[in-house]
Formats: structure tokens, C-alpha cells, sequence
């Protein structure tokens, strides 16, 4: 009866609501700011690149940016297009573009938001915290609902997707070497322990360091797929254009059912407005907080158009996939696809490319987790170490246990999460576009933009935080 009752308010939520709220707003919020993902895209290299830093060690902003991509890369960019492949055929691929080019929008407005109204973390003062509970707090002054989205948070990141990631590793590790599932279990729980107690910084520099291996990893074979079959592609960019408004027959549901898997693909997988990424976005020492709010917009393209687009040319440039037939989907249609064009190594390479797409989401995860159970305790320290404890013997119990039950119920949670949080952004939308002409402004003058803080009066948000980070930028520039 209660899986019942689950199921049917999942549908609700991402298959009624959803898949509708999410790009309307997305939408809104493009042209409202004047496609502002669009008109900042390469301003995202720059702003990288005179990163912050100072002797304190505070956490930059492409630390920030490779921690957000941690958790927007996961298995779902090898599995989850399989699917929508599989389900949508090959014209979903190009809705899963469209919800995401629109999703950077939506990124670039929470994640502002985020930026502005962090606050110092209570342990370590060079660390910050932000989120959808912060900003509805502070900006809504309606603390129960940031209680209401830390539990949603807690709940659905640190436990049920952290103990269902260290199922999946474990078990396609055994599939491909036949390495007992308690194995592969105890050596994540070492790494993954040995990661999180060394707090939010070190969970930063061991993203810096996995995020852009596994994604030039997984890039690079992608490319030694396309330039084998360089002269498919122009073909193939033509048949998913084609198939998003002309699905063959094969396909069930005609062109409803090609947009459906094609935006949910897109919303799965890069988050946007889910409420997650915000939470990392806050961490970042920047000068603005517009200026994050572009980096973390990229971060959406880099998962869905760079690297969910890998796996659908994989896919498609084989005879692994066959139109109609639904028998072989997920994890297995991409290997077979990428056995079919480097050989035997290409299965060990999707199991290995999924290990670290999915312990990299596990560190992800768990820093949700953690910066919801900061909006509670405020730096307890005992309450910390028992939490991360508890996250550590649910990744060894997961690495054994089918908990496809209780992930089902975390998309239930995940769901509410998502609508919670558009809701808020959208009432918020016009601090955000107030945060754009204040940073334009000083660009307009030749200026390095900086928070002025003083010209935001009106709004709730920590001026002393800001005032330190501002003054000691301008310090270094003297």
C-alpha cells in the first residue's frame, strides 16, 4: 500500500508538476535576465582563472565548481541516457539539450542566491555554508521551511543516495570482476571516511582532484569514438533534430513520450532548481555573487551537453541500439556499445568510469548532508563526528543491500525539494536582477566587480560575512 501511495505521488510530482514547473521558470528566468547563461558563458573562463585565494585557504570558486560537478556527474550520465535513449529514442537527446541550456539560467539564479545570503560556518570560519534553507530563511524569514528542506536534504543525499551509490559500485564491480560486494564496500567506506572527516576542505580538494579525471576521462573516450566515425556525425546531429519532432514509429508514446524522457533526463541529471547545488555554491570565496552564479551555470552544461551528450553519440554510432527494443537499457546498452567500438576494454572502462562518476557523487552527497545538519547544530562538533559516522556504516550497509525501495522514496523527498525551492527562487527572482545590474554597473565603469554590500540594504543577508570578504580583496589590491 505504501509503495503504492509512493509511486503514485512520484508520477504526481516529477511526471504533472515537474516536468512542467521546471522549464516555465527556467524559461522566466532566461529571458527576465536577459539570457544571462548565454551572454556570461565565456566570462566563466576569466572569472576562473583570477580565482581568489588568500593565506587563510578559503574554498575557491573552481573547487566549488568541481564539487557542484561531482555531484551533477553521475552514474545517471551513463545510465540515465541509456534509458532515455532507450524509452524516447534518439530526438530525446536533443530535449535533454533544450531543458538544459534552459536550466543554466535557473542554475545561475539559486546559486546567486546561495552566494548572497551565506554565512560562516561555526567550526571553521574560512568555510561558508548556503543553501535553499538559508536563503529561505533569512530572505522569506520563515525558518520552518529551512527546517522543512534540511530534513528533505538530509534524508534524500546523505543517506538514501549515499547507501544506494555504494550498491550500485559494489555490484558492478562484481559483475565485471567478480569481486565480493563486502570487498568493494569496506575499500569505498576507507576512502569515503578518510575523505569526510577531514572536513569540508578536504572533500573540495579531493573533488578538484577526481572531477576532472573522470571527466576527461570519460571525454576522451567519447572523442575516440566520434573520430572513428567522423563521417557519421553529420548524419547523426540531423537524425536527433529530426526524431525530436518526428519520432520514428518504433518509439511509443510519439513525440509527448520523447520530450518526457528527454526533459527528465535533463532534469535528473543536472539538477537545476532541485535545490542541491545551491548548497555548494555558497562555499566559494568570490568577489560576487554573480560571479558563481555563472561558474555554477557551467557546470550544468558541462554535465548534460558535454558529457550526457557522450554517452548518446556512444550509443547511437553503434548497432548496440535498436529502435522499439526495450530489453537491454541502462548501464548494459552502454557497454555494449562501447565494447562494440574499442573492444573488451570498453566494458572495464564503463565499470571503472562508473566508480568514480558515483564516489564522486557520494562526497557530493554527503556534503549536502552535512551543510543541512550545519543549519541545526551550528558547528557541534560531537554531533558532526556522530553524523559522519553514521553516513560511513550506511555506505558499508549499503554496499550489500537492494535499497531500491528506499531510493524510490528519495525521489519522492527529491521531488518536493525541487518544488519547494522553485517556488522560493521564483519569489526571489528580483534580488537576483538587482545582483546583475550592480555587477554590469561595475563592469560599465572598468571596475573589478565586488559586492557593495551598502546597496542592498533591504535584503536579509550577512553584511559583516560580506564586508570581510570585500575589504580583504581590496586590501589586496592596494
Amino acid at each position: 500500500m505504501l509503495a503504492e501511495i509512493n509511486t503514485f505521488l512520484s508520477d504526481l510530482i516529477w511526471g504533472s508538476i515537474l516536468i512542467y514547473l521546471l522549464p516555465i521558470l527556467g524559461l522566466f528566468f532566461t529571458i527576465s535576465s536577459r539570457f544571462v547563461q548565454f551572454r556570461y558563458f565565456f566570462k566563466m573562463f576569466h572569472i576562473l582563472r583570477e580565482t581568489v585565494r588568500d593565506k587563510e585557504g578559503h574554498i575557491s570558486s573552481f573547487q566549488a565548481l568541481m564539487l557542484s560537478v561531482a555531484g551533477r556527474v553521475g552514474g545517471g550520465n551513463i545510465a540515465g541516457v541509456a534509458v532515455a535513449i532507450t524509452l524516447g529514442g534518439p530526438g530525446a537527446v536533443f530535449w535533454m539539450w533544450v531543458i538544459a541550456l534552459v536550466g543554466m539560467a535557473t542554475s545561475f539564479f539559486e546559486c546567486s542566491l546561495a552566494q548572497l545570503y551565506k554565512e560562516k560556518d561555526g567550526i571553521d570560519s574560512c568555510v561558508y555554508r548556503g543553501g535553499p534553507a538559508y536563503y529561505a530563511t533569512k530572505a522569506l524569514k520563515q525558518r520552518w521551511l529551512g527546517v522543512v528542506i534540511s530534513v528533505l536534504l538530509m534524508f534524500t543525499f546523505g543517506f538514501a543516495f549515499n547507501a544506494t551509490q555504494s550498491f550500485i559500485i559494489s555490484t558492478s564491480f562484481e559483475a565485471s570482476f567478480n569481486l565480493p560486494t563486502w570487498i568493494t564496500g569496506l575499500a569505498l567506506t576507507l576512502v569515503f571516511g578518510v575523505t569526510i572527516f577531514g572536513g569540508v576542505r578536504r572533500i573540495a580538494r579531493m573533488s578538484e582532484v577526481i572531477v576532472p579525471i573522470m571527466a576527461l576521462g570519460y571525454l576522451l573516450i567519447a572523442l575516440v569514438v566520434i573520430v572513428l566515425n567522423l563521417d557519421k556525425i553529420p548524419s547523426l546531429i540531423v537524425m536527433i533534430i529530426t526524431e525530436a519532432f518526428n519520432p520514428s514509429s518504433a518509439i511509443g508514446g510519439g513525440i509527448g513520450a520523447v520530450i518526457i524522457q528527454g526533459a527528465k533526463r535533463g532534469m535528473f541529471s543536472n539538477e537545476a532548481g532541485l535545490g542541491s547545488a545551491p548548497n555548494v555554491a555558497a562555499v566559494a570565496y568570490v568577489a560576487h555573487p554573480v560571479q558563481q552564479g555563472i561558474v555554477q551555470s557551467f557546470s550544468v552544461f558541462i554535465d548534460t551537453i558535454i558529457l550526457c551528450s557522450c554517452t548518446a553519440f556512444i550509443i547511437l554510432l553503434s548497432g548496440a541500439y535498436t529502435p522499439g527494443i526495450s530489453g537491454v537499457q541502462g548501464v548494459l546498452l552502454t557497454q555494449n556499445a562501447l565494447i562494440e567500438h574499442i573492444g573488451p576494454f570498453g566494458g572495464v572502462f564503463v565499470t571503472l568510469a562508473l566508480f568514480l562518476f558515483g564516489f564522486s557523487s557520494m562526497i557530493y552527497n554527503y556534503y549536502l548532508a552535512e551543510n543541512s545538519l550545519n543549519f541545526f547544530s551550528k558547528g557541534n562538533v560531537t554531533v558532526f563526528n556522530i553524523f559522519r559516522t553514521l553516513c560511513i556504516l550506511l555506505v558499508i550497509w549499503g554496499s550489500f543491500q537492494d535499497l531500491s525501495s528506499i531510493f524510490a522514496f528519495s525521489d519522492l523527498s527529491m521531488g518536493l525539494l525541487a518544488i519547494i525551492n522553485m517556488i522560493v527562487i521564483a519569489i526571489l527572482y528580483k534580488p537576483v536582477l538587482q545582483l546583475i545590474r550592480g555587477y554590469e554597473r561595475q563592469l560599465k565603469e572598468g571596475k573589478v566587480p565586488v559586492l557593495r554590500y551598502n546597496d542592498y540594504t533591504e535584503f536579509n543577508f550577512d553584511k559583516e560575512t560580506w564586508k570581510e570578504i570585500v575589504d580583504n580583496i581590496n586590501d589586496k589590491k592596494d
